[in-house]
């Protein structure tokens, strides 16, 4: 009997887990197939493009990931109560937002570029090439922020398939979209961006598509008075705000450790991306494992199951732990024969030895901030993991300016680590007093 439980728990997760890491995978393939499409344009200023424009857009629509991230835990919740008109609400509710940042960002598309060149010191050619490229692009937020929002509501509603086949299929519009507008048309960068905008509102529209055909009953639900109730959207914007200023910090902690390999140097940049792309790869896994425990744990707590709350907590850990020794072994084993793959400058590899053995702690020390993330969203024990999040963040500052001048690029990994590692120590303290305190309260 504990054998059968045990195995239909693991087949739960990873029906989640699995399709969300596929489509984690897929995410970044937009932006390499534009950058692979401009690159055989002549000009490496295309390449600067893209590459200036895909930040801005990534930042961007980064600061607003909680319209995914709030979704699911809430619309879990009300799943595992088997509150239909709750579901329903929620979808219109976060799409709602998610169309009226759009049209903000739309409104105010002038400045914030502006605002982005103040800061990003680039060629004249790049800058305008990268100009057009966001005027373009920029045109898709109300389709980006509204997938954000039915890619939430899908896992909440313990689907993880169909955002990835929405992912899936926004890449095959990309690439056919962009070497038609680019090779047959001659637009050039106008033409990827242009091929990445039909690529997103292909992805809308089928998230539309399939909400219709397999959740269509909900329709007859949707009571629009009760969609925009004071209280409700209280406890959205409550529960959206701690995402949101946790999402910030991690931001801030990313920008700054680019910011600071950089100021030590090229080589030392180049050795920092390319062993970030480790923890990358890394994430991509944990974050598949992170989304079945935002649909499970906020189902339970839901249903106020304390035992399957329990069990998803202890599964996704069994998981979560011997995935990390896995990375660990595969990045000892072949970790600088992928770097290789990466680059075929010899400085650069060389120049990683001094600093591989801090990448081969990544998952060890990170996965259990991944997880707890995953679980804590699920619960909307939000407030409880900004906490977490600025405690892990002053520490990375801290560590990294008390030992810079000591260890140079070793004190921005060690902090980096620790960054890691708080946060997942500090979630395991919260942990069991709030999943007990979630089940209680509901």
């Amino acid at each position: 009997m504990i054998d059968k439980k045990q195995t239909s728990e693991n087949r739960r997760i990873l029906q989640i887990a699995i399709p969300s890491i596929i489509s984690n995978i897929t995410v970044p393939l937009l932006g390499l197939i534009d950058v692979t499409i401009v690159g055989h344009l002549g000009s490496p200023a295309y390449i600067g493009a893209i590459a200036v424009g895909g930040m801005l857009f990534n930042i961007i629509y980064w600061i607003f990931g909680f319209l995914r991230m709030g979704t699911s835990g809430m619309t879990s919740q009300a799943y595992g109560q088997h509150d239909l008109n709750e579901i329903t609400r929620l979808l219109l509710r976060s799409v709602g937002v998610g169309l009226f940042i759009a049209v903000c960002l739309l409104v105010l598309q002038y400045p914030i570029l502006k605002l982005a060149f103040t800061f990003i010191q680039t060629t004249p050619e790049v800058e305008q090439l990268a100009t057009t490229y966001f005027y373009i692009c920029i045109w898709g937020a109300p389709a980006i922020l509204g997938l954000y929002g039915f890619a939430g509501w899908f896992i909440g509603m313990q689907n993880s398939r169909f955002p990835m086949y929405i992912a899936i299929t926004q890449n095959i519009v990309n690439i056919a979209a962009s070497l038609c507008l680019v090779y047959l048309l001659d637009m050039k960068v106008a033409g990827v961006a242009t091929g990445t905008l039909i690529a997103q509102y292909a992805g809308f529209i089928m998230a539309i598509l399939l909400y219709i055909r397999y959740y269509g009953k909900l329709r007859k639900r949707i009571a629009w008075k009760d969609i925009w109730q004071k209280q409700a959207m209280y406890r959205f914007f409550q529960v959206n705000r701690d995402i949101f200023f946790r999402t910030l910090c991690l931001v801030m902690v990313t920008m700054f450790f680019t910011s600071a390999g950089a100021a030590q140097g090229e080589i030392v940049l180049a050795v920092n991306t390319l062993l970030m792309q480790l923890f990358t790869l890394f994430s991509y896994i944990m974050d598949g494992f992170a989304y079945a425990g935002e649909a499970l744990a906020g189902r339970y707590i839901g249903a106020k199951n304390q035992t399957g709350l329990r069990n998803t907590v202890y599964h996704l850990f069994y998981w979560g732990f011997g995935l990390s020794l896995v990375f660990t072994i595969l990045y000892s084993a072949g970790g600088k024969e992928f770097l290789g793959l990466l680059t075929n400058n010899d400085s650069v590899i060389n120049a990683s030895d001094s600093y591989f053995y801090w990448a081969l702690a990544i998952p060890l020390a990170g996965f259990s901030a991944f997880l707890w993330d995953g679980v804590f969203i699920g619960a909307t024990a939000t407030r409880q993991m900004l906490y977490s999040m600025l405690i892990a963040s002053a520490s990375f500052f801290g560590i990294y300016y008390a030992f810079h001048s000591l260890l140079g690029n070793h004190a921005l990994w060690l902090a980096f680590l620790v960054y890691l590692s708080l946060r997942g120590i500090v979630q395991t303290f919260q942990g069991r007093r709030i999943m007990k305190k979630v089940i209680v309260s509901q």
